[in-house]
């Protein structure tokens, strides 16, 4: 695996080696710190595609708060490892104003409530950042195929819708969500909870978890997110932002019991705001 740091140096390595492999190129972005949830998408990358593509960038557009972006962890010397583990062919790591040619900003982007509710109402500003960003990788890198993984759930819709109209050629792949020994949904975030906070982090993929049973069960799927909702709000020290049944494809809020495909949901536990899904 190599390192490539800039545009030009990407651009560059693509003239002098790609030699008609064009049409089999996998893109996985990321910001880094990567785990075993990274990991999974590059390995289906590299089953599935001659050359694959790992960025690392943190995009200052996406983050609400300041404090945020700058204690997002950077860990670039472990990373090189997993991705090169996982079968990563070329690691892209450009600076923000590499990619966006200048000061990083972001356009406003309406596509309704993928954009608007849930994530985009929490983190007004996120979903604006992320097409901008993902928008000139893709433009950088020119994949056939791009990865992502479905804990950030309605960001894979963002992107579907995006990739429609400005990359139609590119083929976004859905990657299923990944979890550790103890349920836990993977994420960059997790390093940053204390042992204690590990535990009661797991109440919320285990209520998830309960929620998909009951239903199975028979019970109301409003109802079932109920029961869930009240249980997650007694518990001391996780702060409940939201929990939802959804059309993983429109986001639309809907008091009906039908139509809904998984149950999504955030919280916060020693501050650091987790967010998590499952299918129905």
């Amino acid at each position: 695996m190599i390192i490539l740091k800039s545009t030009i140096e990407l651009n560059n390595w693509f003239i002098e080696n790609l030699n008609g492999l064009e049409e089999n190129l996998g893109f996985v972005p990321t910001m880094g710190a990567l785990h075993m949830g990274h990991a999974s998408l590059i390995e289906r990358a590299a089953r599935e595609c001659e050359i694959v593509v790992v960025s690392i960038l943190v995009n200052p557009t996406q983050f609400n708060e300041k404090a945020d972006l700058q204690s997002y962890p950077r860990t670039l010397e472990n990373d090189v490892i997993v991705a090169e583990k996982a079968g990563g062919t070329i690691l892209f790591t450009p600076t923000p104003e590499d990619i966006y040619g200048g000061t990083p900003s972001a356009e406003k982007v309406d596509y309704g409530p993928i954009t608007s509710a849930f994530e985009g109402l929490s983190r007004q500003g996120h979903f604006d950042g992320v097409v901008s960003v993902v928008d000139k990788l893709f433009m950088a890198v020119r994949p056939n195929r791009a990865y992502f993984g479905t804990k950030d759930l309605q960001q894979v819709a963002v992107v579907e819708r995006m990739s429609n109209e400005r990359h139609p050629k590119i083929q976004i792949v859905s990657c299923k969500l990944i979890r550790d020994e103890n349920g836990l949904a993977l994420s960059s975030r997790n390093t940053r909870l204390s042992d204690t906070g590990i535990i009661l982090a797991q109440n919320i993929s285990q209520e998830l978890q309960s929620v998909v049973d009951r239903v199975k069960d028979g019970l109301d799927v409003n109802d079932s997110v109920e029961i869930a909702k009240k249980k997650l709000k007694n518990l001391k020290g996780l702060e409940l932002e939201y929990i939802s049944g959804v059309n993983y494809k429109t986001f639309s809020i809907s008091t009906e019991n039908h139509g809904r495909s998984h149950i999504i949901i955030a919280a916060s536990v020693e501050g650091i705001r987790l967010i998590d899904n499952i299918e129905l």
